[in-house]
């Protein structure tokens, strides 16, 4: 009886002894032994693998691509513009000895270097290259990550910048540069296309100038096409050859003086008593005179001078 309870007790033994010097490495795993606290150089590879109980220890190091965010960090870039930036790392072990006795936490060791090289870039970097030329930036901060993470046999895979924070005042100044940048090239574009239409029509004018008949049929289609509309009104352009002729054919207007001219027959003090004794009106003589204001005559010959209100006033006497 006794030897039976012996016999269990090493086929007790036996099971703990052979379930604790068994381990399953899975497919994306490495396994690296360490006998007697001396690393074993044979890296274990997926599938079932048998240890020395007591002796042997396995650690296992993940194969896979660890996709690592970096924290949001604050910076100042060299245009003096206050930003902040966020990234994400990928990155995967490529030799496990090293990823496990080079580094403590290689995990932790690349989350920290991503940070300083994170706001290293900003420093160096302009506002506009954070905004529109991140693929450098990233390919820049691939390359500090990449070359201490090569030491502890992990390869950084990718590194991408996020997301660019910015004050609210540098927004609205951002928006208002763009807004006045798309009004100058509307500018452009319209003024462009002025010169390129006033062009157009110099040589159709100077087509139209050898051939008469082209305006009026450019007017005939005018008139067609406002017809087309059923417009209950129908404007139709007149011609400015026949303003021109009816300007060429009326005769100038005579300029007018600062005083106003007026001609008055002459008479002598003898012709107009007699005229007023026989009820008639003042006879016209042959000498002119010419007003010069409006109530002084200044005969123009030798005839004397007759006061144009005393004529009237004597007409009236009568």
């Amino acid at each position: 009886m006794t030897i039976i309870y012996v016999l269990l007790v090493v086929l007790a033994v036996g099971l703990v002894g052979m379930a604790a010097s068994i381990r399953i490495v899975k497919q994306f795993e490495r396994g690296v032994v360490f006998r007697f606290g001396r690393v074993d150089r044979a890296v274990r590879g997926p599938g079932l693998q048998v240890l020395i109980p007591l002796v042997d220890r396995l650690q296992k190091v993940n194969m896979q691509i660890i996709t690592m965010p970096v924290p949001a960090q604050d910076g100042i870039t060299r245009d003096n513009v206050t930003v902040r930036v966020d990234a994400v790392v990928y990155f995967s072990v490529v030799e496990p000895i090293r990823a496990a006795v080079d580094v403590q936490d290689y995990v932790a060791a690349i989350g920290q270097v991503a940070q300083t090289s994170l706001r290293s870039i900003i420093g160096k970097s302009d506002l506009d290259d954070l905004l529109s030329n991140r693929e450098r930036l990233n390919q820049g901060m691939e390359l500090m990550i990449d070359s201490p993470a090569l030491d502890w046999g992990v390869h950084i895979d990718r590194v991408e910048i996020k997301d660019v924070v910015l004050p609210d005042s540098m927004k609205r100044s951002m928006s208002r540069q763009a807004e006045a940048e798309r009004e100058r090239r509307a500018r452009v574009i319209t003024a462009d296309g002025e010169l390129q239409a006033s062009a157009k029509l110099a040589e159709a004018a100077e087509t139209m100038a050898e051939h008469p008949a082209a305006l009026q049929l450019r007017l005939l289609q005018t008139v067609v096409e406002v017809a087309a509309e059923k417009n209950s009104t129908l404007v139709l352009p007149f011609p400015v050859e026949l303003l021109r002729f009816l300007e060429r054919s009326t005769p100038p207007e005579p300029a007018r003086t600062a005083g106003a001219v007026e001609t008055l027959p002459a008479q002598t003090a003898s012709d107009s008593e007699s005229s007023m004794d026989d009820g008639l009106s003042i006879p016209h003589q042959p000498d002119v005179l010419e007003i010069r204001d409006a109530n002084q005559a200044v005969p123009v010959g030798d005839g004397p001078r007759l006061d144009r209100n005393a004529a009237r006033q004597g007409l009236r006497a009568m």
